[in-house]
């Protein structure tokens, strides 16, 4: 092989500046997916504004645009994570949760909670909002704080839930029971009563064949003689 052959083999292939470039790009795109995987896998799972990384004060269409872009972005069939379809799955569900209305607002109405007390427990004014100056000077940092807060108090709310869902759960069991029971008390008295009227006939000839049997024989009259 001529020098000059092997120097175009050799040119042929180094990869250009615009092909490592687009090569590391691509490695650098495929561990941000697996990044925003791990971010959406450890994120509070009561908190949808956390697993969709939004504010509380996100609009319908923010939250809705960000659904969209992290979902192509973490789509299972574009990265090779081997939890990406869970958490496609809670992209999806913190979505809807955030798109239901009641759902939204009874996790605002925590939110909000959080935030009064954490901010009476600072000895603050309730009405400071999250860009106040006083609030930028704390540490740890304020939305820090509030995120924590907030997780508590969305926690303490759910248990309640469940310890309610339980209750009912329980109550509904003990109704259950005594409509069973109740239901096998009248069974039992139908069958009773069944079997009473079925015995009927016996008892009376039973009965008739005691009065016959105890009534006193009459005395045979003795003719006199004479």
């Amino acid at each position: 092989m001529s020098a000059q052959a092997s120097t175009s083999t050799a040119k042929t292939a180094t990869p250009t500046d615009d092909e490592v470039e687009r090569l590391l790009s691509r490695e650098a795109t495929a561990f941000q997916r697996e990044v925003e995987v791990e971010r959406i896998l450890k994120a509070f799972k009561l908190n949808p504004y956390e697993i969709l990384d939004l504010p509380d004060t996100a609009t319908a269409e923010e939250i809705k645009k960000k659904y969209r872009q992290l979902s192509l972005f973490i789509h299972p069939d574009k990265t090779s994570h081997a939890r990406a379809p869970d958490a496609f799955d809670l992209l999806k569900k913190a979505e809807s949760e955030l798109s239901d209305k009641n759902k939204r607002e009874e996790l605002d109405a925590v939110i909000r909670q959080a935030r009064v007390v954490l901010l009476k427990s600072q000895n603050l004014p309730s009405t400071l909002q999250d860009d106040d100056p006083k609030l930028q000077e704390l540490i740890p940092p304020w939305k820090e704080q509030l995120r924590a807060k907030s997780k508590e108090m969305l926690i303490d709310e759910e248990v309640r839930r469940r310890k309610a869902v339980k209750m009912n759960l329980a109550n509904e069991g003990l109704e259950a029971r005594k409509k069973e029971e109740e239901q096998l008390a009248k069974k039992r008295k139908a069958e009773e009563e069944v079997n009473w009227e079925e015995n009927r006939e016996q008892r009376v000839g039973s009965w008739r064949s005691f009065a016959s049997g105890g009534k006193k024989k009459k005395k045979a009259k003795v003719a006199i003689l004479g």
